[in-house]
Protein backbone atom coordinates (compact mmCIF):
# COMPACT_ATOMS: atom_id res chain seq x y z
CA UNK A 1 0.00 0.00 0.00
CA UNK A 2 2.90 1.89 0.92
CA UNK A 3 4.25 2.14 -2.89
CA UNK A 4 0.82 3.45 -4.26
CA UNK A 5 1.28 6.45 -1.65
CA UNK A 6 4.39 6.96 -3.31
CA UNK A 7 2.86 7.01 -6.56
CA UNK A 8 0.35 9.62 -5.66
CA UNK A 9 2.98 11.62 -4.13
CA UNK A 10 4.99 11.87 -7.18
CA UNK A 11 1.43 12.68 -9.25
CA UNK A 12 0.72 15.56 -7.02
CA UNK A 13 3.92 16.59 -6.36
CA UNK A 14 4.25 16.94 -10.59
CA UNK A 15 1.36 19.02 -10.61
CA UNK A 16 1.91 20.98 -7.99
CA UNK A 17 5.11 22.19 -9.84
CA UNK A 18 3.09 23.40 -12.77
CA UNK A 19 0.46 25.45 -10.63
CA UNK A 20 2.86 27.15 -9.10
CA UNK A 21 4.83 28.23 -12.29
CA UNK A 22 1.29 29.77 -13.34
CA UNK A 23 1.20 31.53 -10.08
CA UNK A 24 4.47 33.34 -9.66
CA UNK A 25 4.44 35.06 -12.85
CA UNK A 26 4.45 38.39 -11.28
CA UNK A 27 3.85 37.38 -7.59
CA UNK A 28 6.98 37.13 -6.10
CA UNK A 29 8.07 33.51 -5.19
CA UNK A 30 8.83 33.97 -1.26
CA UNK A 31 5.37 35.41 -1.05
CA UNK A 32 3.34 33.09 -2.80
CA UNK A 33 4.93 30.43 -0.84
CA UNK A 34 4.06 32.20 2.29
CA UNK A 35 0.33 32.39 0.90
CA UNK A 36 0.26 28.46 -0.47
CA UNK A 37 1.28 27.12 3.05
CA UNK A 38 -1.61 29.06 4.51
CA UNK A 39 -3.84 26.54 2.00
CA UNK A 40 -1.37 23.14 2.79
CA UNK A 41 -1.71 24.11 6.76
CA UNK A 42 -5.92 24.13 6.32
CA UNK A 43 -5.51 21.48 4.44
CA UNK A 44 -3.08 18.96 6.58
CA UNK A 45 -5.04 19.84 9.80
CA UNK A 46 -8.53 19.18 8.34
CA UNK A 47 -7.15 15.83 7.44
CA UNK A 48 -6.15 15.62 10.94
CA UNK A 49 -9.56 15.29 12.43
CA UNK A 50 -10.98 13.50 9.43
CA UNK A 51 -8.86 10.74 10.75
CA UNK A 52 -8.96 11.72 14.45
CA UNK A 53 -5.67 11.77 15.24
CA UNK A 54 -5.57 15.49 16.92
CA UNK A 55 -5.79 13.11 20.43
CA UNK A 56 -2.44 11.95 20.02
CA UNK A 57 -0.69 15.34 20.11
CA UNK A 58 -0.10 14.90 23.60
CA UNK A 59 1.61 11.49 23.32
CA UNK A 60 4.49 13.60 20.85
CA UNK A 61 8.00 12.99 22.80
CA UNK A 62 10.47 15.61 22.98
CA UNK A 63 12.82 13.72 20.16
CA UNK A 64 9.86 13.18 17.71
CA UNK A 65 8.89 16.90 18.05
CA UNK A 66 12.11 18.17 17.19
CA UNK A 67 13.06 16.21 14.31
CA UNK A 68 9.41 17.31 13.09
CA UNK A 69 10.23 20.84 13.60
CA UNK A 70 14.08 20.19 11.83
CA UNK A 71 11.76 18.20 9.06
CA UNK A 72 9.73 21.37 8.56
CA UNK A 73 12.73 23.90 8.44
CA UNK A 74 14.24 21.74 5.77
CA UNK A 75 11.09 21.85 3.72
CA UNK A 76 10.54 25.65 4.20
CA UNK A 77 14.26 26.19 3.09
CA UNK A 78 13.64 24.04 0.65
CA UNK A 79 10.51 25.35 -0.52
CA UNK A 80 11.57 28.95 -0.91
CA UNK A 81 14.67 27.77 -3.36
CA UNK A 82 12.70 26.05 -5.42
CA UNK A 83 9.84 28.46 -6.30
CA UNK A 84 12.77 31.06 -6.42
CA UNK A 85 14.26 29.07 -9.15
CA UNK A 86 11.55 28.27 -10.67
CA UNK A 87 10.43 31.87 -11.42
CA UNK A 88 13.84 32.43 -13.02
CA UNK A 89 13.80 29.33 -15.01
CA UNK A 90 12.30 27.22 -17.18
CA UNK A 91 10.56 23.82 -15.51
CA UNK A 92 12.61 21.94 -17.42
CA UNK A 93 15.93 23.46 -16.60
CA UNK A 94 15.01 23.45 -12.59
CA UNK A 95 13.03 19.99 -11.97
CA UNK A 96 16.00 17.71 -13.07
CA UNK A 97 18.43 19.55 -10.41
CA UNK A 98 15.99 19.12 -8.10
CA UNK A 99 15.57 15.76 -8.56
CA UNK A 100 19.67 14.96 -7.48
CA UNK A 101 18.06 15.37 -4.03
CA UNK A 102 17.45 11.32 -4.76
CA UNK A 103 20.77 10.20 -4.46
CA UNK A 104 21.97 12.23 -1.81
CA UNK A 105 18.70 10.64 0.33
CA UNK A 106 19.68 7.16 -0.01
CA UNK A 107 23.30 7.70 0.81
CA UNK A 108 22.12 9.28 4.44
CA UNK A 109 18.82 6.97 4.27
CA UNK A 110 22.25 4.04 4.03
CA UNK A 111 24.06 6.07 6.71
CA UNK A 112 21.31 6.79 9.24
CA UNK A 113 19.08 3.81 8.35
CA UNK A 114 21.28 0.88 7.28
CA UNK A 115 19.06 0.95 4.30
CA UNK A 116 21.23 -1.66 2.03
CA UNK A 117 22.51 -1.09 -1.18
CA UNK A 118 22.82 -3.76 -3.47
CA UNK A 119 24.76 -4.41 -6.38
CA UNK A 120 21.46 -4.19 -8.35
CA UNK A 121 20.85 -0.81 -6.73
CA UNK A 122 23.88 0.94 -6.58
CA UNK A 123 23.01 0.54 -10.69
CA UNK A 124 20.05 2.49 -10.42
CA UNK A 125 21.51 4.58 -8.82
CA UNK A 126 24.18 5.36 -10.89
CA UNK A 127 20.88 5.56 -13.86
CA UNK A 128 19.41 8.07 -12.12
CA UNK A 129 22.85 9.80 -11.92
CA UNK A 130 23.35 9.60 -15.39
CA UNK A 131 19.86 10.42 -16.44
CA UNK A 132 19.98 13.72 -13.96
CA UNK A 133 23.71 14.60 -15.76
CA UNK A 134 22.13 14.54 -19.34
CA UNK A 135 19.14 16.78 -17.94
CA UNK A 136 20.94 19.17 -16.43
CA UNK A 137 24.06 19.46 -18.97
CA UNK A 138 22.00 20.61 -21.81
CA UNK A 139 19.95 23.07 -19.62
CA UNK A 140 23.49 24.45 -18.62
CA UNK A 141 24.98 24.90 -22.71
CA UNK A 142 21.19 26.19 -23.38
CA UNK A 143 21.45 28.72 -20.96
CA UNK A 144 25.36 30.19 -21.84
CA UNK A 145 23.74 30.46 -25.29
CA UNK A 146 20.63 32.51 -24.43
CA UNK A 147 23.01 34.62 -22.67
CA UNK A 148 20.42 34.42 -19.48
CA UNK A 149 20.92 34.84 -15.22
CA UNK A 150 22.09 31.38 -14.38
CA UNK A 151 20.63 32.43 -10.82
CA UNK A 152 18.04 29.48 -10.84
CA UNK A 153 20.86 26.84 -11.13
CA UNK A 154 21.88 27.91 -7.65
CA UNK A 155 18.43 27.90 -6.27
CA UNK A 156 17.37 24.63 -7.72
CA UNK A 157 21.07 22.96 -5.69
CA UNK A 158 20.14 24.77 -2.46
CA UNK A 159 16.16 22.92 -2.58
CA UNK A 160 17.77 19.41 -4.03
CA UNK A 161 20.33 19.68 -0.54
CA UNK A 162 17.10 20.55 1.63
CA UNK A 163 15.11 17.99 0.28
CA UNK A 164 17.23 15.33 0.95
CA UNK A 165 17.77 16.76 4.34
CA UNK A 166 13.52 16.83 4.41
CA UNK A 167 13.33 12.98 3.82
CA UNK A 168 15.53 11.92 6.50
CA UNK A 169 14.61 14.25 9.37
CA UNK A 170 10.91 12.96 8.18
CA UNK A 171 11.62 9.29 8.34
CA UNK A 172 13.01 9.92 12.04
CA UNK A 173 9.74 12.24 13.13
CA UNK A 174 7.20 9.88 12.34
CA UNK A 175 8.23 6.76 13.87
CA UNK A 176 6.31 7.25 16.54
CA UNK A 177 3.31 9.47 15.34
CA UNK A 178 0.55 9.20 12.76
CA UNK A 179 1.72 10.72 9.58
CA UNK A 180 -0.90 13.06 8.79
CA UNK A 181 -0.28 14.78 12.95
CA UNK A 182 3.60 14.67 11.57
CA UNK A 183 2.81 16.74 8.19
CA UNK A 184 0.00 18.81 10.16
CA UNK A 185 2.81 19.76 12.59
CA UNK A 186 5.71 20.49 10.01
CA UNK A 187 3.42 22.61 8.21
CA UNK A 188 2.89 24.81 11.03
CA UNK A 189 7.01 25.23 11.22
CA UNK A 190 6.59 26.06 7.36
CA UNK A 191 4.70 28.27 7.99
CA UNK A 192 6.08 30.43 10.79
CA UNK A 193 9.04 29.83 8.48
CA UNK A 194 7.81 31.21 4.87
CA UNK A 195 5.95 34.55 6.53
CA UNK A 196 9.31 35.49 8.66
CA UNK A 197 11.29 35.47 5.65
CA UNK A 198 8.27 37.16 3.69
CA UNK A 199 8.55 40.29 6.88
CA UNK A 200 12.27 40.21 6.93
CA UNK A 201 12.65 40.98 2.89
CA UNK A 202 10.42 43.45 3.50
CA UNK A 203 7.69 41.88 1.04
CA UNK A 204 4.67 42.35 3.26
CA UNK A 205 2.65 44.44 1.36
CA UNK A 206 3.17 42.46 -1.92
CA UNK A 207 0.79 39.89 -0.27
CA UNK A 208 -2.32 42.50 -1.59
CA UNK A 209 -1.17 42.99 -4.71
CA UNK A 210 -1.35 39.45 -5.81
CA UNK A 211 -3.68 39.28 -8.66
CA UNK A 212 -7.38 36.98 -8.71
CA UNK A 213 -5.74 34.83 -11.44
CA UNK A 214 -2.35 33.96 -9.56
CA UNK A 215 -3.91 33.77 -6.75
CA UNK A 216 -5.84 30.90 -7.80
CA UNK A 217 -3.05 28.85 -8.96
CA UNK A 218 -1.16 29.76 -5.70
CA UNK A 219 -3.86 28.20 -3.67
CA UNK A 220 -4.71 25.91 -5.99
CA UNK A 221 -0.53 24.52 -6.02
CA UNK A 222 -0.87 24.49 -2.42
CA UNK A 223 -3.97 22.16 -1.90
CA UNK A 224 -2.11 19.77 -4.85
CA UNK A 225 1.36 19.68 -2.76
CA UNK A 226 -0.93 19.35 0.75
CA UNK A 227 -2.12 16.20 -1.09
CA UNK A 228 1.73 15.33 -2.32
CA UNK A 229 2.32 15.49 1.63
CA UNK A 230 0.11 13.62 2.79
CA UNK A 231 0.59 10.38 0.62
CA UNK A 232 4.87 10.90 0.31
CA UNK A 233 4.75 11.09 4.45
CA UNK A 234 2.24 8.21 4.40
CA UNK A 235 3.95 5.93 2.44
CA UNK A 236 7.91 7.18 4.36
CA UNK A 237 5.86 5.86 7.67
CA UNK A 238 5.62 2.39 6.44
CA UNK A 239 8.09 2.16 3.32
CA UNK A 240 12.16 2.39 3.14
CA UNK A 241 13.30 6.21 2.59
CA UNK A 242 15.38 4.88 -0.01
CA UNK A 243 12.49 3.47 -2.16
CA UNK A 244 9.85 5.96 -1.28
CA UNK A 245 12.20 9.07 -2.29
CA UNK A 246 12.80 7.58 -5.69
CA UNK A 247 9.24 7.00 -6.70
CA UNK A 248 8.42 10.28 -5.12
CA UNK A 249 10.68 11.99 -7.95
CA UNK A 250 9.17 10.18 -10.82
CA UNK A 251 6.64 13.22 -10.24
CA UNK A 252 9.38 15.19 -12.98
CA UNK A 253 7.00 12.54 -16.05
CA UNK A 254 4.03 14.50 -14.61
CA UNK A 255 6.11 17.89 -14.58
CA UNK A 256 7.58 17.46 -18.05
CA UNK A 257 4.30 16.23 -19.78
CA UNK A 258 2.47 19.41 -18.42
CA UNK A 259 5.26 22.06 -19.03
CA UNK A 260 4.94 20.95 -22.50
CA UNK A 261 1.32 21.09 -22.28
CA UNK A 262 1.19 24.69 -20.37
CA UNK A 263 4.35 26.50 -21.58
CA UNK A 264 5.29 24.45 -24.82
CA UNK A 265 8.78 23.69 -23.10
CA UNK A 266 10.40 20.79 -25.63
CA UNK A 267 12.85 18.17 -24.39
CA UNK A 268 15.90 17.50 -26.66
CA UNK A 269 16.84 13.97 -27.90
CA UNK A 270 19.29 14.41 -25.32
CA UNK A 271 17.29 15.62 -22.37
CA UNK A 272 14.88 12.53 -23.46
CA UNK A 273 17.56 9.96 -23.09
CA UNK A 274 18.36 11.59 -19.69
CA UNK A 275 14.78 11.37 -18.78
CA UNK A 276 13.93 7.77 -19.55
CA UNK A 277 17.30 6.90 -17.40
CA UNK A 278 16.31 8.65 -14.34
CA UNK A 279 12.71 6.67 -14.92
CA UNK A 280 14.07 3.44 -15.40
CA UNK A 281 16.56 3.51 -12.24
CA UNK A 282 14.19 5.57 -10.37
CA UNK A 283 11.28 2.27 -11.12
CA UNK A 284 14.27 -0.51 -10.46
CA UNK A 285 14.94 1.38 -6.93
CA UNK A 286 11.34 0.56 -6.57
CA UNK A 287 11.18 -2.85 -7.52
CA UNK A 288 14.54 -3.99 -6.19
Amino acid sequence: MWLLFAVGSAFFAGVTSILAKCGIKKTDSTVATAVRTVVILIFSWLIVFIVSSQNQIKDIDGKTLIFLILSGAATGASWLCYFKALQLGNINKVVPIDKSSTILTIILALIFFQEGVSLPKAAAVVGIAAGIFLMIEKKDVSEKKEGTKAGWFIYACGSALFASLTAILGKMGISGIESNLGTAIRTAVVLVMAWVMVAVTGKTKEVKEISTKEMIFICCSGIATGASWLCYYRALQDGPASVVAPVDKLSILVTVAFSYIVFGEKLTKKSALGLLLLTAGTIAMALL
